[in-house]
């Protein structure tokens, strides 16, 4: 007789993993859009906020690279400059890149509303708190900072330049998975704005956390996001949480702030013994 036998964790979740732009801070997601548009400004071509916001989520640097990948920025790069862009010009804006967006961060630095009473709740059931980002080093170094100003120290940080590859690659989430000391991999949770950060925690075998209205998806800081009409708001929140639902995330939320249930939830599904 042939038998087949499979492990089920049944434990609670031990890690969430959190993004830092629209997630926890910076509502919106605005600094690394603002810039990329300041860089390209800078090279004769502008971009629109929609061009700008396309590939959110990865390495800055190849974030720059799938900029000038698309069809519409392409075009007006060839008639700017009379061939199309390149490697070189890949690396001199990121480059130019690096400084101004280290200048600009603490601008856009303030914690979304919840983000605190979460990370509380979080460890009052002793989950640890991880995070990772498509920003490098010493932007990461400046909204630890900032975080820690306004009372937020997570347990371990990983940044992009830290792993072989970024998003949508799992390597960041791994990675905290080893700086935290914690497994299986069920046990964990990623939450982020952007759909290359959905598909991070995927990679991973993690349940994932989509927020539709503080970052990337919509789009808008908070004081713009109030002032929508209800109509309004409405018809962005649908878009948002459709994209997420399709890049497969296990839940989608508005912001940071509606996370404990999607938790409690993710606990008694593992405890009947679901995986992600």
């Amino acid at each position: 007789m042939n038998f087949h036998y499979q492990r089920t964790y049944q434990g609670p979740v031990r890690a969430v993993l959190l993004d830092w732009a629209g997630t926890t801070m910076d509502f919106g997601c605005m600094a690394p859009a603002v810039v990329f548009m300041d860089v390209f400004e800078k090279e004769g071509v502008p971009i629109t906020m929609e061009e700008a916001r396309a590939p959110m989520g990865a390495h800055k640097k190849v974030h720059i690279r799938k900029i000038t990948e698309l069809d519409s920025v392409r075009e007006r790069w060839i008639k700017a400059h009379k061939k199309a862009p390149g490697d070189k010009d890949v690396d001199r804006m990121f480059k130019n890149f690096v400084p101004l967006q280290e200048a600009c961060l603490s601008k856009y630095s303030k914690l979304i509303p919840g983000t605190k009473q979460v990370v509380a709740a979080l460890r009052k059931k002793k989950i640890k708190i991880g995070t990772t980002t498509g920003y490098l080093k010493g932007m990461t170094e400046i909204n630890k900072r900032d975080a820690a100003k306004q009372g937020y120290k997570p347990d371990s940080t990983v940044c992009a330049a830290d792993v072989p590859q970024g998003r949508p690659y799992p390597f960041m989430c791994l990675q905290n998975m080893i700086n935290l000391e914690v497994s299986p991999v069920e046990a964990c949770v990623k939450v982020d704005d952007t759909v290359p950060g959905v598909e991070e925690g995927l990679s991973a075998g993690m349940w994932t956390i989509g927020l539709a209205i503080s970052g990337n998806e919509v789009g808008l800081n908070l004081a713009d996001w109030k002032k929508l009409s209800k109509k309004e708001q409405d018809a962005r929140r649908e878009r948002a949480y459709t994209r997420m639902r399709q890049c497969g995330a296990h839940y989608v939320i508005d912001t940071i702030a509606d996370l404990m249930p999607c938790i409690e939830d993710i606990e008694a599904r593992l405890a009947a013994g679901d995986k992600p």
